[in-house]
């Protein structure tokens, strides 16, 4: 473990040339804004501390999962890279953030649902070849850790705890000196489609998330990384997203770090993500993101 350690300070040393600052993206798939600042009390005490600042983030049309995950990264519409939902996955063709940072020489990583690997890396995903990859080669994603939710409905989540995916990500970051970290995690989306979000079990749940991502932060901080902890889209009183309306497209965004940003009372469009974050980085941004970064 010690080992790891001082491999990921050495090869961070290394890029320090390329890359302005580091970056962690966190995603909890499906959280409504109203439900990140009434449940998630660790984010909130930070916000109220000065440690971090919030925003309503506003998902693009539709707001359904894949089409969510591909306008992040791409930040183009989904009318534009062409995913509309969450059975018309395939291997986006647009340039992004990954791609973009591996282009100014970082190293990226990723722990999350296998439609990513998808979209950014390989498609159709191999169970064996794509669970668990390290390719420091790949122009896009070099450090995968996937997981598929195969069996997925009402009565199997299929979700991993989300402590372990928290961790994978953390053991990426210290093993290989990412410059690049995304993480999502279903599990809140999941419960919201099974018992909708306005409900005793889902406050539980949503308080669950929040203590087992806190302690992650401080590390992660202490570890050089900027953080950013949001949602791809949000849910309505059915549990449903995917149209418009304020449940189900916005959501909040939590940023901890240096840059400055906004006002409190901007909505933060989806698509100002990837510029954002490669701007954060140092990357270059691709001639497709047209909207605005957020920071400074």
């Amino acid at each position: 473990r010690g080992s790891y350690r001082t491999n990921a300070i050495s090869v961070a040393g290394q890029r320090e040339a390329h890359m302005k600052n580091k970056l962690l993206l966190i995603i909890l798939d499906g959280v409504p804004y109203r439900n990140f600042r009434r449940l998630f009390g660790n984010l909130e005490g930070w916000v109220d501390s000065g440690d971090a600042r919030v925003w309503t983030q506003r998902a693009v049309l539709p707001s359904i999962s894949a089409a969510c995950y591909a306008s992040i990264h791409t930040g183009v519409a989904p009318a534009e890279h062409g995913c509309t939902g969450n059975g018309n996955v395939f291997r986006l063709k647009h340039k992004d953030v990954f791609a973009q940072t591996r282009a100014a020489g970082g190293v990226t990583g990723a722990v999350a649902h296998s439609f990513w690997s998808q979209f950014f890396n390989r498609h159709p995903f191999d169970y064996v070849r794509d669970i668990e990859y390290d390719e420091p080669d790949s122009d896009t994603i070099n450090h995968g850790r996937f997981h598929t939710m195969t069996g997925y409905g009402l009565v199997n989540q299929m979700t991993p705890s989300d402590v372990d995916l928290f961790g994978s990500l953390t053991n990426l970051a210290l093993r290989f000196g990412l410059d690049y970290g995304m993480l999502h995690t279903c599990t809140l989306d999941s419960m919201g489609h099974r018992i909708f979000h306005d409900c005793q079990e889902m406050d539980h749940a949503c308080a669950v998330m929040d203590e087992m991502l806190a302690p992650f932060i401080p590390k992660w901080r202490a570890m050089g990384y900027e953080v950013i902890v949001t949602a791809d889209h949000g849910q309505d009183e059915r549990g449903h997203h995917g149209g418009r309306g304020a449940l189900q497209q916005e959501t909040a965004l939590y940023y901890f770090g240096d840059a400055e940003g906004p006002s409190e009372d901007t909505v933060i469009d989806q698509l100002q993500l990837a510029p954002t974050i490669l701007g954060r980085l140092g990357a270059p941004i691709a001639d497709t993101m047209q909207a605005k970064s957020f920071l400074k």
